[in-house]
């Protein structure tokens, strides 16, 4: 089977794709694309240097290890994260410790038997797509001309200083504390839980609170690569364990990170989920009206219209995006962003790298909650009383046969609805699928997936009457795709 290194990289079955064999040849190739005058060079960088990491799945230390060899045998110098560690943390790392490049092994929110590789750029986020095009090329070029990979033994390049095992979450740390008040915190301590979903993010905002009196449960905290069997995504129907700790009365409200801590979901006291789109509005009021700063939003167009209404009313310009964080960055590195974020849980704010950061988000609610001294159900009440009411939902429809993005875009935009709902179809966006966006400010989008048979329905409206409407035009498109 051909190996597919995308924008987000490359995932595959374990043992299936992801062997030892293949993962030498992709980390052969970065070494080859890195070391090419394609590659990206930033002045501050030193091109010998990589950051790798890995998160809690089955075998990522010892992928990581593999990755490791390799590319000391193509003469990098390796900082090779000494335990499991979340991806913001390795992106961070490679930002300050001026490496070229960073590979972290991780399948992020995917199932248990999957594990992949995640490509990160000197500047600290996702490489540019052009990177890991690059990477592909090479991929190819090798299997071609039947060069395997360059391999080391692991003692002799640790000997030889090529490898060196380093813990990146000091650094980390003291970079989250410019970020977050823990002053603030420590003020009004809050007593909450932690849910890791047994990933990488495990012990992370616990070590980093120690010290504000704050009383923190972590729950699904130990090293379980298999993810209790599910999927270590933060949606509602994999979250049954924190909704039990919180309703045991074990903390106030809950903060979950998926699999590999980039992205951030909350729950309130009453069990509620607290979606990424609740966290990025709640987010950006606090930063505009507490602590007074400036600049321009960006959101995916998958993700709550709150966002603009409250970008308006602060004078802010606001940029939509298509859906994947890595065209967030892309604002994020060339304009003065305050914030940017999108409906799966990846959000970063100003002063931080152009990647989202399950952990960091999750510290800042906390402060949020300590500083406004109301309960997080009060505070998306809050929310909704102003900016609101927004209700969301999303839903996967599987098709007989996969659809070309084109096809279906020429589609829907044919056999667009006057109105939906009793709300008139006011604009039509195509930035990613076809987005209908109603008089009241409701809207749906739907866009087929790139990798499978399954059409991705979302919607966000003012009534949960509304909602359903939304969702049942795009079920009947659905059937009508044959």
């Amino acid at each position: 089977m051909p190996i597919h290194f995308g924008t987000d990289g490359w995932r595959a079955v374990i043992s299936d794709s992801f062997t030892f064999d293949n993962l030498r040849m992709v980390s052969q190739a970065i070494a080859d694309a890195v070391a090419s005058d394609h590659w990206d060079k930033s002045p501050d960088a030193d091109s010998k240097k990589i950051v790798v990491g890995y998160d809690t799945r089955f075998l990522s230390d010892r992928f990581a290890g593999e990755v490791a060899r390799v590319l000391a045998a193509n003469g990098f110098k390796v900082l090779l994260a000494q335990s499991d560690s979340p991806t913001p943390a390795i992106s961070y790392a490679v930002k300050n410790n001026h490496a070229i490049a960073g590979v972290m092994i991780t399948a992020s929110h995917n199932a248990p038997r999957y594990n992949g590789v995640k490509l990160k750029g000197a500047f600290g986020g996702s490489a540019l797509s052009e990177q890991c095009r690059r990477v592909e090329v090479y991929i190819n070029d090798n299997e071609e001309q039947a060069r395997g990979p360059n391999l080391m033994d692991f003692n002799k390049a640790r000997e030889a200083g090529l490898i060196q095992k380093f813990n990146p979450l000091p650094a980390y740390f003291d970079h989250l504390r410019k970020l977050i008040n823990t002053d603030i915190i420590a003020d009004n301590p809050q007593r909450f839980v932690v849910d890791a979903m047994y990933g990488s993010g495990r012990g992370v905002i616990k070590s980093f609170l120690q010290g504000t009196a704050c009383e923190i449960t972590e729950i699904r905290g130990d090293m379980n690569p298999g993810f209790g069997g599910v999927h270590p995504e933060p949606i509602a129907k994999y979250l049954g364990p924190l909704a039990s700790a919180v309703s045991s009365g074990f903390g106030n409200f809950g903060v979950v990170t998926d699999g590999d801590a980039d992205r951030i979901c909350a729950m309130d006291e009453r069990a509620n989920l607290v979606d990424p789109h609740k966290i990025m509005a709640l987010s950006l009021k606090y930063l505009v009206e507490k602590r007074g700063m400036s600049g321009a939003v960006v959101r995916t167009v998958s993700t709550t219209r709150m966002i603009d209404r409250l970008a308006k009313r602060y004078g802010l310009e606001l940029y939509e995006t298509p859906v994947g964080f890595n065209h967030i960055a892309d604002y994020m590195m060339k304009e003065d962003v305050l914030i940017g974020g999108e409906e799966s849980g990846g959000i970063s704010f100003k002063g931080h790298i152009p990647e989202g950061d399950g952990p960091v988000m999750g510290l800042l609610l906390v402060e949020m909650i300590a500083e406004s001294k109301k309960s997080l159900f009060e505070l998306v009440a809050d929310l909704l009383a102003d900016v609101g009411p927004a209700l969301y939902e999303r839903v996967d429809l599987r098709l007989s046969r996969p659809v070309a993005k084109a096809e279906m875009t020429e589609f829907l935009t044919q056999k667009a609805p006057a109105e939906i709902g009793g709300q008139k179809v006011q604009e039509i966006s195509q930035r990613d699928g076809v987005k209908y966006i109603m008089a009241d400010d409701s809207w749906l989008l739907i866009r087929p997936s790139g990798t499978e048979p399954v059409l991705r329905v979302y919607a966000e409206g003012r009534t949960q009457e509304m909602v359903k409407s939304l969702l049942s035009f795009g079920k009947t498109v659905a059937e009508s795709v044959v």
